[in-house]
């Protein structure tokens, strides 16, 4: 592989495939009895909440909630939920509705206020958090602790991942105890998670090079355009987090039927990095395949993420293709991974810090104190 642009953001994707092995060993166990036959058996309802990469996370296993375990569920932001979700929404028999928050820190201000609330009215919360100990994991009702490995740190890459993981075994958990479907099925769900590391692990090395020749392409744009359907928006999503961490350059997302109303009007597209997220089981793939015949019929930069290739999707275009999964609901754990490439070789071709190093006017986020410092209003 080549590491001419090395930084601790790419060193955080390489460690990926050796995660994911590590975390699913660590977490499915732990999810098993996290929450008890009656609490999943009574559960009516689920609403999931998170802040910056949590909130993506909420919003690409939205799906995978709702169709295996058979309930209505919401992804809701944090601020949403914490000032303006109303009242009766969080009202509900016992253990229901399912408020299911993820942070890794536990740190920040909106989610320990999400949780205060939605415990004043009733609803249920279990917190999925690396800190117990954080303001979330002592107000929240159940804790499903992480512990992901100390790493140099990055914009998050490794933490992203270990939260797509934790909800997805959640949901495949909840399905089951509901008899959505058989525990062969469940199994088989499982053993797919299982093996995604050592799938991962193969297609790196080819993922690395592509993404490296397209940065290397791009060094010098001023902005990027993140496109995606569905799940596949909640990558996009993702990925113009990232660009914006590792870089600090103009970043947007957008789903790929708003994308003809609004980002195709965009002027200078040939300083303008499009990226666009399509799994190739997407239901709204069709949308995401006509905006990319009309993204190359403009001359769009593209790099597109995708478990096909160039030719099931009718374009001509730089495809970076990421390992297939058998369930749809995985697809979001291999998805993310080349958009983190994107950001990390960007960030070490500009020698740029993380976050600005929170240095000059970006001082007040040193040590996520934006974040932190906030007040906190129970409504």
């Amino acid at each position: 592989m080549n590491t001419t642009y090395d930084c601790a953001m790419r060193r955080q994707v390489m460690s990926l495939p050796q995660l994911l092995n590590e975390q699913y060993a660590d977490l499915e166990p732990k999810i098993r009895t996290v929450l008890s036959f009656q609490e999943i058996y009574s559960c009516q309802r689920i609403i999931l909440t998170g802040c910056g990469d949590s909130w993506a996370a909420a919003m690409a296993m939205k799906p995978a909630f709702e169709q295996l375990t058979g309930l209505k569920t919401e992804a809701i932001p944090a601020l949403e939920l914490s000032r303006f979700t109303p009242e009766k929404l969080l009202k509900g028999s016992a253990y229901s509705p399912l408020v299911i928050v993820v942070s890794n820190s536990g740190g920040a201000a909106r989610l320990a206020e999400a949780v205060l609330r939605c415990n004043r009215y009733g609803a249920f919360t279990l917190a999925i958090t690396g800190k117990p100990e954080s303001p979330l994991g002592i107000h929240a009702k159940r804790i499903l602790p992480l512990e992901v490995p100390r790493f140099e740190s990055a914009p998050g890459t490794r933490s992203y991942m270990v939260a797509l993981l934790a909800l997805f075994l959640l949901a495949i958990r909840m399905g089951e105890v509901r008899a959505r479907y058989t525990m062969d099925a469940a199994g088989a769900y499982r053993r797919e998670l299982k093996g995604l590391g050592q799938k991962l692990e193969s297609s790196l090395p080819q993922m690395d090079e592509a993404v490296r020749q397209i940065a290397a392409s791009w060094k010098d744009f001023p902005a990027f355009d993140y496109i995606g359907a569905g799940s596949d928006y909640a990558t996009a999503w993702y990925g113009h987090a990232k660009m914006l961490e590792a870089t600090g350059r103009y970043a947007m997302h957008i789903n790929s039927e708003e994308w003809f109303h609004l980002n195709c009007f965009i002027k200078e597209i040939e300083q303008l990095g499009t990226i666009v997220v399509a799994h190739t089981e997407n239901a709204g793939l069709s949308r995401t395949k006509e905006m990319l015949a009309a993204a190359v019929r403009m001359g769009r930069k593209l790099m597109v993420v995708t478990d096909g290739t160039a030719e099931e999707l009718g374009i001509e275009a730089p495809c970076i293709q990421v390992p297939k999964t058998d369930s749809p609901y995985a697809a979001p754990l291999m998805l993310f991974v080349p958009l983190c490439l994107l950001a990390a070789d960007l960030m070490a071709m500009l020698g740029e810090k993380q976050c600005r190093g929170q240095e000059g006017p970006w001082e007040f986020c040193k040590g996520a104190a934006g974040l932190k410092n906030s007040e906190i209003i129970v409504v």
